[in-house]
């Protein structure tokens, strides 16, 4: 018999702050929905510290009905734990379960054959922040195309997107693809990964344009126009729902000389530099569990604090914020010294980091985005699950 993979990332439970509206339930809450699929089958699970149905794991809710789960799959940052971004993630043991743990941020980003051998069907369930250059979609396709090539059904239990109320940004150029950028959407995609899932099945994207036998376990209660509040921080840097909405638009900062206050207690909730005027803001990244070795540690940075962006109304925005990007790249003085090369991988492309350089300002450059943005919205719409 073939086992089952249960791909579970970022399974976090959630609340909608929708007012007038039910709470919205994930799909992983539907076990009636998926059970009949995997009862009697052998599994295998991707999964996270967010992987939560209540106040259980998933693993653990699986386990306690009976099914057979034989392997973990553990994402960026790692299973039960959190790691800090970018370490490496090794294959071991679940200490809760001592089901064998396979790394897929290490060495491996797919799953081999011999990972998959005698699989019946993998259960992806991730908690995303919707932004491109987040690596569980990455995951997500990797996944499907082992799924595909090894004739293995694959079940999504989808979960809500914290910044699913738009879609917005560059669409990503393919020839600069990347594990942060591997899709031509846009920074915002404004998808759950049930959606994201059918279009990258839909659209041909996986290699050799096969296809992946798909189930979507859909939200209930869910409409793109929601604004959902992650319970569970989804990775050690994006510790609370400001840092969520201000994701997609100051990751890019990851790309520059700027820090975004990695190795503070308020990661991508600030930014900074000591070559930034003084504004009279500043802070002094250090070591920390969620960022060990963080950029410009122990050196003290001046810039800008939007840890009130939330009571400022700066976020929620159904749009990215340009704005910091442009004004702290005005404001460097050694401008060539401003991008790195990962900027070009985080943007998926030369152009915006060209049009900065060119002095565009924020609604120029939003202008080059808007033919793009049309196709794919256009494209988005077939696979949509949601209002």
């Amino acid at each position: 018999m073939k086992r089952i993979v249960v791909v579970a990332l970022f399974a976090g439970l959630s609340l909608f702050l929708c007012a007038g509206k039910k709470t919205p339930i994930p799909g992983a809450y539907q076990i009636d929905q998926y059970k009949h699929l995997i009862e009697g089958k052998s599994v295998a699970v991707v999964a996270n510290q967010t992987s939560m149905i209540g106040q259980t794991h998933l693993v653990d809710n699986l386990l306690n009905i009976g099914i057979d789960i034989k392997v973990i799959f553990a994402p960026e940052h790692g299973y039960r734990e959190l790691a800090a971004d970018g370490a490496r993630i090794e294959d071991g043991k679940d200490p809760d379960t001592g089901i064998p743990l396979l790394s897929l941020y290490g060495e491996r980003r797919k799953p081999s054959p011999e990972d998959l051998r005698g699989i019946d069907v993998v259960i992806f369930d991730i908690q995303d922040v919707g932004a491109r250059f987040y690596t569980y979609i990455s995951t997500l396709h990797y996944v499907m195309e082992a799924c595909a090539e090894n004739k293995i059904k694959f079940i999504v239990l989808d979960r809500p997107n914290p910044n699913g109320f738009y879609f917005d940004g560059n669409i990503a150029d393919t020839a600069y693809r990347s594990f942060v950028g591997m899709h031509p959407v846009p920074v915002a995609h404004g998808m759950t990964v049930g959606e994201y899932a059918r279009m990258i099945n839909g659209e041909g994207w996986l290699k050799g344009g096969i296809k992946c036998d798909l189930t979507v376990i859909k939200c209930k209660n869910y409409t793109h126009k929601s604004h959902y509040e992650l319970p569970v921080k989804p990775s050690p840097n994006l510790p609370n729902q400001t840092s969520v909405y201000l994701y997609p638009s100051i990751c890019f900062f990851e790309g520059t000389g700027i820090s975004l206050g990695r190795g503070t207690q308020f990661p991508f909730q600030v930014y900074g530099s000591p070559l930034l005027p003084d504004k009279g803001f500043s802070f002094t990244p250090e070591s920390v569990p969620a960022s060990t070795n963080p950029p410009l540690v122990g050196v003290k940075c001046f810039g800008v604090d939007l840890r009130n962006a939330i009571k400022d109304k700066l976020v929620p925005s159904p749009g990215l914020n340009l704005k910091w990007l442009i004004d702290a790249y005005n404001s460097y003085p050694e401008k060539d010294k401003f991008f790195t090369s990962y900027f070009d991988r985080l943007a998926a492309g030369t152009t915006l980091r060209e049009q900065i350089r060119k002095g565009m300002t924020a609604e120029q450059i939003r202008d080059t985005w808007k033919e793009g943005l049309k196709k794919f919205g256009e494209i988005r719409k077939k696979y949509l699950l949601y209002k």
